[in-house]
């Protein structure tokens, strides 16, 4: 006679660096209703994005309509992400406690009221107030998600899903550059915003009709009344921050994730349009052709993980030091970059999204599952909070400097160096940590006599 203690999905030493053939014993069981079920939470994040980037194509437009210089083009980025990293371990709170579509309700009615805002208000300060709104719900969807996905999906599949969510919300990117670029300029800035509004309301439909936490026979235990009260909360958040795979995840993604959405969010169209001489057009073009790059390289850098957890690190340090490299050679060319090298640029700026991804591979066999949302809320903060320092630092750069985007751009390299330290501080105690209890996990699984 014998007897085993499988190890639960999602929990801390559960990662396999070469998944089996099947599901583990208490794993979802992902299937065709995992994919309906995912896709209805997954358009969520979907609209958010085009949301988010919306900006982003209409930087220019929006100094115009509202007569600022840079510095105060910047605070609508840097208020919005503001709040978006505030609001990271919050909401990683929530989820946990709230379960997913609670929390997307909430997302999709706040970031669809700021968009209306930023359509119709005239006035400066209550479009910077709208921009506050949408970034408070758009904190919401990526860590909402991320959950839906562990919840339906086998463990193995984690990191995959992971970039598969990340790569719809660069085609919300993508609709950004392509789609409501053009609006903005054919219909005007109110039809434009306000038009695009009107998708929430359509992913808010969805999300009702479709949308369940879990699947049948996997809903997670009820919370026991001692885990409750700003205590337990405390508790969750110095737990999931005592984990060097948590901190490892946060410099992560600080480190990947800035470089290519400051470009994309707001400084690549006036960049290219005012440093570099390429009409809007042709800027718009070298900022899709970002988000394509985004889509590919997140499909390939989850199929390597998935099938090799070893190659996580090589994947994050050789994005770090690709990207510095671009940066470094568009920067000091003499006068205008030349086409190719531009293309190059963008191409390997596609990279950070999904590097920055690995962050969560890397919290996630860290914390048990009743801590999956605080950690990746940990984890999303860091990218969040190098891009908004990024944002506010170019601004006020540009305006010291007389618009001078080689030496505002440098301070890119100031936080890259910063990110990469951290991560090679923590990159071995993260590792070994992880190792240990992925060797754990296996003893108890061994079939002992009786």
């Amino acid at each position: 006679m014998t007897s085993s203690t499988p190890t639960p999905s999602g929990a801390a030493g559960s990662p396999d660096d070469s998944p089996g053939p099947g599901p583990r014993p208490l794993d979802p069981p992902g299937g065709r209703r995992a994919v309906l079920v995912w896709s209805a939470g997954v358009s969520v994040y979907f609209v958010a994005i085009i949301f988010r980037t919306s900006l982003g194509v209409a930087g220019l437009d929006a100094a115009d309509r509202f007569e600022i210089n840079a510095s105060a083009l910047s605070t609508f980025s840097i208020l919005q992400l503001l709040v978006y990293a505030g609001m990271q371990i919050p909401v990683g709170l929530m989820v946990d406690r709230l379960g997913t579509k609670r929390v997307l309700t909430f997302g999709v009615i706040l970031f669809t009221l700021g968009q209306l805002g930023f359509a119709f208000f005239p006035h400066y300060g209550m479009a910077l107030v709208s921009r506050a709104l949408l970034g408070c719900g758009d904190a919401m969807t990526f860590i909402s998600v991320l959950r839906l996905g562990s919840r339906w999906f086998p463990a193995r599949r984690g990191p995959l899903v992971g970039q598969l969510a990340g790569l719809v919300g660069m085609a919300g990117n993508l609709v950004s550059t392509l789609v409501l670029a053009r609006l903005l300029h054919g219909i005007g800035w109110e039809a434009a915003f306000g038009g695009s509004a009107l998708l929430g309301v359509m992913v808010l439909a969805v999300m009702l009709v479709f949308l369940k936490d879990h699947p049948e026979g996997h809903a997670p235990p009820p919370v026991p009344k001692e885990h409750r009260g700003a205590a337990f909360v405390r508790h969750q958040i110095a737990r999931s921050w005592s984990e060097p795979g948590t901190r490892l995840g946060m410099w992560t993604h600080f480190t990947t994730q800035f470089p290519a959405m400051v470009y994309l969010l707001l400084w690549g169209m006036p960049y290219l349009v005012e440093a570099q001489g390429l009409t809007r057009a042709e800027a718009g073009e070298l900022l899709t052709l970002v988000v394509l790059s985004n889509m590919v390289i997140g499909l390939v850098y989850g199929q390597l993980i998935a099938r090799n957890h070893r190659a996580r690190s090589a994947i994050v340090l050789g994005t770090i030091l690709a990207t510095a490299v671009c940066w470094a050679a568009v920067l000091s060319w003499p006068g205008t970059a030349p086409a190719w090298l531009l293309l190059v640029h963008a191409l390997v700026l596609g990279a950070c999204g999904p590097a920055s991804m690995v962050g969560f591979d890397f919290a996630r066999p860290a914390n048990p599952p009743e801590r999956q949302g605080t950690a990746s809320g940990i984890v999303n903060m860091g990218g969040f909070t190098a891009s908004m320092t990024s944002l506010l630092a170019i601004g006020i750069l540009l305006d010291l400097t007389g618009d001078n985007y080689r030496i505002a751009f440098c301070a890119l390299f100031v936080l890259q160096a910063l990110g990469t330290a951290q991560i090679l501080r923590l990159r071995r105690a993260a590792l070994r940590r992880e190792s240990e209890r992925l060797v754990a996990s296996r003893v108890e699984t061994v079939h002992v006599p009786a």
